[in-house]
């Protein structure tokens, strides 16, 4: 993962007060003469060596830091700290400081094409290393990644949450086999970009298909309708996922020629993607404005429902679009993490007759102890039909 950008640069500053995330937060806590009880987390400690003789270091956890010798390490832990280092000639961080850009996701491509940029490389150590089933080491490692997804992932959703409300985000969920360039294609495009303009976060799994239809929306939600139009079309000369250079080209391309406004809001400028490398061998999203990867599925898919309590849209797709809604329904049906939104499905055909999910949820949403919720379920064609619903 490329060297990220100080905190103080990124669009959130509200974060745990426990936890220090930058040299500058460090140096502001050295000054004072106390560490205690802080989490210093994945800091490079090694370049510029600060001063920690006579810290204070009473319960002060150091996760994922580099030190400038074993020395350094050994003193810390003698004076009370506890230390997890970063774990060695690993291809990721054990402990990421912020989210993924698309530009850390596909770094690389440029020089060595699809099978040199940071996501492909991941993903074959993932596959060489026991896929979903690793050895304890390995094991380790990518559990302290993924906790420092979860850790980036509050935090930068935290300001958004406190200025918007727990209903301004808002779920796209479909299949990953739709190709750039068809009818549903666009409509989830237009889907996401009319979200973000009503000032929604839109969240996907960040795949291709509907998934990336949908962030590309929020991508351009700052651009007048036409360049839309125009990057799909672009697109769409890529049309196939398994095409992996030519697919991550096209939207190379598209975001060079298609620049969001700086000044606007990550989630003006392609929202949220949260993929996993479980799936790593459909080639990443590249408009999302934050990307959230984990190694495991089972955490990216919790988190996707936890944080989409603004409503759900499910467009047409198989296996992994059905197991989201059940799996949505069950948090829905005991309120796990609070009141959910409205639960849209796109395509009335394809939900009544080919997969007809909604004659099993609405018995369900009949019987939550929360009284009848068969209300929150929509069956529309229409996109425009669905953002009126969401953002009523």
């Amino acid at each position: 993962m490329p060297t990220p950008p100080p905190r103080d640069v990124l669009d959130f500053h509200d974060h745990t007060e426990s936890e220090v995330e930058t040299r500058a937060e460090l140096d502001r806590h050295l000054a004072t003469g106390s560490l205690a009880h802080l989490a210093v987390l994945g800091l490079a400690l090694d370049e510029d060596p600060p001063d920690l003789s006579g810290v204070e270091l009473t319960r002060t956890l150091f996760l994922g830091c580099r030190f400038a010798s074993a020395d350094v390490a050994a003193d810390l832990i003698r004076r009370g700290a506890s230390v997890v280092p970063a774990l060695r000639e690993l291809p990721y961080p054990t402990h990421p400081a912020r989210l993924y850009t698309a530009e850390d996701v596909c770094a690389g491509f440029p020089e060595h094409g699809f099978d040199g940029m940071y996501d492909t490389v991941v993903y074959r150590h993932f596959r060489a290393n026991g896929g979903a089933v690793p050895q304890v080491r390995e094991a380790l490692a990518q559990r302290l990644h993924d906790h420092g997804i979860d850790n980036a992932l509050a935090y930068d959703t935290h300001a958004w949450l406190a200025g918007h409300g727990a209903a301004s985000v808002v779920g796209v969920m479909g299949g990953h086999a739709v190709a750039r360039g068809s009818e549903p294609y666009r409509l989830a495009a237009t889907l996401g970009r009319e979200l973000a303009r009503r000032d929604r976060l839109v969240v996907t799994g960040g795949g291709p298909g509907v998934m990336e239809a949908a962030n590309l929306g929020a991508y351009l939600a700052t651009r007048p309708e036409a360049d839309l139009a125009e990057a799909i079309d672009t697109l769409a000369t890529a049309p196939d996922f398994m095409d992996h250079g030519p697919f991550t080209e096209a939207a190379l391309a598209v975001r060079e020629k298609f620049t969001p406004d700086p000044a606007a809001h990550w989630a003006l400028r392609g929202g949220l993607s949260v993929p996993t490398w479980l799936y790593g061998h459909e080639p990443a999203n590249l408009f999302a404005g934050r990307v959230a990867k984990y190694f495991s599925n089972a955490i990216r898919e919790d988190q996707i429902l936890r944080l989409c309590r603004g409503g759900l849209v499910f467009a047409p797709g198989r296996a992994g679009t059905v197991q989201e809604v059940f799996q949505a329904a069950t948090k829905t049906f005991y309120g796990t993490d609070g009141p959910s939104g409205a639960y849209i499905f796109l395509d009335r055909t394809f939900w009544t007759e080919t997969l007809p999910v909604q004659t099993l949820l609405a018995p369900l949403f009949a019987q939550s102890p929360h009284g009848d919720l068969t209300h929150t379920i929509h069956l529309t064609d229409d996109v425009h039909h669905a953002v009126e619903i969401l953002t009523a």
